[in-house]
């Protein structure tokens, strides 16, 4: 597989950030170089965690949009998706694909449509199987329905990012099961192991289908 250039989107801990850094350049992720990550939460430790790889970091938050449209918040999202795709496009080395990696912004056709003007993919993690939990706090909302329902099990899925939320086709899922008797923190520590290896496994997917085009 040639070279080809990542951007990782970020708004926390950075942790399946860290897992694709340390896939680049390996058997995992031949040839795949994190160019920039781009953060919506200035305290976000990911952040931290690029720099420590010299990666390029960027801050991006909506609040000055907010500010500068107190009363119209479509259109602060609006501006600020915009921004955002330019951001990524203007940005050198060019991007190939995009990686939300615990993005928590819902992103617009403001940002899709010029992102899919310039051949740019956009991949998304969500710690759940298609068509079920969409959303925030997923990992918390099947952990109650294992207790209310009896759900014996939950997932990991690594999809294709379009304007309605955690909907696109899906590139890779592993399901997790929901054990008896564990905390939503228990839940949540095995579901986070399972994300470290599928982001990159769903990222050398995306990447390798990339070059067959």
């Amino acid at each position: 597989m040639t070279g080809k250039n990542l951007t990782v989107l970020i708004s926390g801990n950075g942790s399946n950030l860290q897992a694709l850094i340390d896939a680049c350049g390996t058997d995992a992720l031949p040839n795949a170089k994190i160019v920039h990550v781009i953060s919506n939460r200035k305290a976000a430790y990911g952040l931290e965690r690029a720099s420590k790889a010299s990666i390029p970091t960027s801050y991006h938050n909506l609040i000055p949009y907010k500010k500068k449209h107190p009363s119209d918040l479509d259109l602060a999202r609006s501006e600020y998706d915009a921004d955002l795709a330019n951001m990524i496009i203007n940005h050198a080395p060019r991007t190939d694909l995009i990686v939300c990696a615990g993005w928590m912004h819902i992103v617009t056709p403001n940002f899709l449509n010029p992102i899919a003007e310039a051949g740019i993919r956009i991949i998304n993690l969500h710690p759940a199987l298609p068509g079920e939990f969409a959303g925030a706090n997923a990992i918390g909302r099947a952990w109650e329905a294992g207790q209310k329902e009896e759900l014996k099990r939950t997932g990991v899925m690594i999809h294709e990012v379009i304007a309605e939320v955690d909907a696109g086709d899906a590139i890779v899922t592993r399901e997790v099961e929901i054990r008896v008797g564990e905390t939503e923190e228990q839940l949540a520590e095995r579901m986070h192991t399972v994300e470290h290896k599928l982001i990159v496994e769903g990222t050398r997917k995306t990447l390798e289908a990339l070059m067959k085009q």
